[in-house]
């Protein structure tokens, strides 16, 4: 080799990380940071590491090899959560994931320019995280966890319980929920065509919780349902302990209040959001811009249901209802 060819070459090679970083490209391992809302140890979270990272591994992507991914869960604690955004967008990492609304918002408020996959977020548009579905805009994308036919079969399971349900309470904290009037309205609509009175009833705390759902057990036919939203989800045993002193069938929004003994639930199953999380994840690591990638709404949902409770309860499900159940608590 020449001196001029080989004065070259090592000119190339030192250029190339300069090259690198300045089209915005990380020399090493990539960095994935994922702040979730809910607290470490619950079941429903233990699985969402291990479903994230088979996603990304079977795209090419192996944790402790090309990919090192930092996990902070808040445990729907305010102001945990926002220490946690200080700390992850501080590691300047590749892609930021977001398991749920005050996650995206915290991370979001500071940074605009680092990439933000969120999952588990109601009405992204209205709540003012993404400018719009198809075109979301600034660097934030992801996947919600409603949409609109929901509402109407959480209320449509309440009538497939024998005594069927007449009067149904949506429980709910409007602080927390600002989306709670776009399942309202649709709860609203369904229960005219179900010949069901729904009553809406905000809460903030245990006591009003305590206090809203002991006073359907002096109903007739009165039922409970728990619309989605971190407080509810955070204050579950709460939540359940007043249905069964009530004596009252309730439906929820996640699995996981039936694990722990509530009737039924239908939601979205979050660890496939993970997964299609995962797809976009790998897409921005090769240069998609997150406000090009339109958010997404669920494709895949579950029905859960405890006959333990339901006997409890002195109530019958529907063998429709039970047939279609992808789990069934004995």
């Amino acid at each position: 080799m020449q001196r001029r060819e080989l004065l070259a070459l090592l000119g190339g090679a030192a250029v190339f990380p300069l090259a690198a970083r300045a089209q915005g490209l990380r020399e090493g391992p990539r960095r994935l940071g994922v702040l979730s809302i809910s607290a470490a140890g619950e079941p429903v979270v233990e699985a969402r590491p291990a479903a994230l990272s088979e996603a990304l591994a079977a795209l090419g992507w192996e944790e402790g090899g090309n990919l090192r991914t930092e996990w902070r869960n808040g445990g729907s604690d305010t102001t945990l959560i926002a220490r946690f955004a200080d700390e992850l967008v501080a590691l300047a990492p590749d892609v930021l994931l977001a398991i749920g609304t005050p996650c995206v918002a915290e991370l979001k408020q500071r940074t605009a320019t680092i990439p933000i996959v969120f999952t588990v977020v109601t009405d992204p548009v209205g709540q003012g995280l993404v400018h719009g579905l198809s075109r979301p805009g600034g660097n934030v994308t992801g996947f919600t966890d409603y949409d609109g036919p929901m509402a109407g079969k959480w209320l449509g399971m309440l009538t497939q319980v024998t005594p069927p349900a007449s009067r149904v309470t949506a429980i709910y904290n409007p602080a927390t929920a600002p989306f709670a009037d776009l399942m309202l309205r649709a709860l609203e609509a369904s229960a005219a065509s179900l010949a069901v009175t729904l009553r809406q009833a905000p809460v903030a705390d245990g006591p009003a919780i305590a206090a809203t759902v002991a006073s359907l057990a002096m109903e007739r036919n009165a039922a409970l349902l728990v619309l989605p939203d971190f407080f509810t989800f955070s204050n579950r045993a709460s939540i359940l302990a007043a249905a069964a002193k009530a004596g009252v069938p309730a439906v929820y929004w996640s699995r996981a209040f039936v694990d722990d003994g509530g009737l039924m639930s239908y939601g979205t199953d979050s660890n496939d959001l993970l997964r299609r999380a995962a797809g976009y994840i790998d897409r921005i690591l090769k240069g998609a811009k997150a406000g090009e990638l339109p958010v997404q709404n669920p494709t895949k949902f579950e029905l859960a249901i405890n006959l333990k409770t339901a006997r409890a309860l002195g109530v019958t499900i529907g063998p429709s209802l039970l047939a279609t159940a992808d789990e069934v608590i004995e």
